[in-house]
């Protein structure tokens, strides 16, 4: 019996490794041709010279000073709200929860947007202050949410916490709202395309403040990986193997909403992408922490990349906002999962 169990984890790591594999492979694919995707295409030849150093100066500053930092971003953004999104469904074993839909990314948002409102210039905003800022709204309000969802002997209820979850991003959004009523024309502007989920830091400073919160925090989470497949048993079974299941709650969440802060912080309100990354890397890899973590991260980055370049592609030389274009693909999946939960 240990033979077969042996043989069958086996295989699933086998196929974890091989989708991960072709998961990374689509993800260089889209970093392909997303740097070729512009108003200004380069071609694949040229695209080459400027890599190699050989390129003109407005080559160079195309490339490396517009959408190379954009197309990392876009990478490290996907990567760090889909594994969010993974812990949050864990925590509470809730498939339909995710960082947007719990209104943490609408309390991170809502305190950057309180900065934006009093700072003078949104252009001057200092980059290395504003994953601090929404850290502490996004904090702020995942305390709150457990707070109010959890029970004593009950623990966390899944429906409770979704529930409470979107009462508090409905009341978020409506402060933003009243907060936008009161901006300057530039800065109106300015917040209403960051609410869509624009990514907006286009150059290098954003990738460095953002790059330290998912290098340190993701490997946290993978760290933990055994830890989320105890506590998806449930509060009573897994405080019946051991498990200090509050403090690895708070933990847990404190390192989800440490992502979706720092991820919001430069990209905006990209919602969706926590709960279509960790569901499609859960129907293909399985619900084992230890795959499906590093496998809703690159999938959660595929999903934003390619939302990206599809955004300033189909309109030229306009472009549509990222989180305009996940929500297209987002919103219907998310009915279809809420159709398929039981109550």
């Amino acid at each position: 019996m240990q033979q077969v169990t042996a043989f069958v984890d086996a295989r699933k790591r086998k196929r974890g490794f091989a989708v991960m594999a072709v998961l990374g492979i689509l993800i260089l694919i889209a970093f392909i041709i997303s740097m070729n995707t512009g108003f200004i295409r380069l071609s694949p030849a040229d695209l080459l010279m400027t890599l190699l150093g050989s390129g003109t100066d407005k080559q160079n500053l195309i490339l490396f000073d517009f959408r190379l930092p954009r197309i990392v971003i876009s990478i490290l953004i996907g990567a760090g709200l889909a594994v969010s999104g993974c812990i949050i469904q864990g925590i509470s074993r809730n498939a339909l929860a995710d960082p947007g839909i719990l209104g943490i990314n609408a309390g991170a948002g809502l305190m950057v947007m309180l900065f934006i409102s009093f700072y003078p210039s949104t252009a001057a905003a200092p980059v290395f202050l504003l994953p601090v800022l929404a850290l502490v709204g996004a904090s702020l309000t995942a305390a709150l949410i457990y707070i109010l969802s959890y029970k004593r002997h009950k623990g966390l209820s899944p429906i409770r916490i979704l529930l409470t979850g979107i009462a508090v991003a409905a009341g978020m959004s409506a402060a933003m709202i009243v907060l936008t009523l009161k901006l300057s024309p530039e800065k109106y502007q300015f917040v209403a395309t960051w609410l869509a989920g624009s990514i907006w830091g286009t150059n290098w400073k954003f990738v460095l403040s953002l790059l330290p919160w998912i290098v340190l925090l993701l490997p946290y989470v993978f760290f933990k990986a055994r830890v989320m497949n105890v506590l998806n048993l449930g509060e009573e079974l897994a405080t019946g193997l051991g498990a200090p299941v509050s403090r690895e709650q708070v933990k847990l969440l404190a390192a989800a909403v440490g992502l979706a802060a720092s991820c919001v912080a430069v990209s905006g309100g990209i919602g969706f992408v926590g709960l279509i990354g960790p569901h499609l890397a859960r129907r293909l890899v399985g619900p084992k922490h230890e795959m499906l973590l590093p496998a809703a991260a690159l999938a959660g980055a595929l999903l934003v990349i390619v939302a990206d370049t599809i955004g300033r592609w189909i309109l030229q030389p306009s472009e549509i906002p990222t989180g305009i274009v996940v929500a297209v693909i987002g919103a219907p999946y998310f009915l279809y999962l809420l159709a398929r939960t039981k109550s």
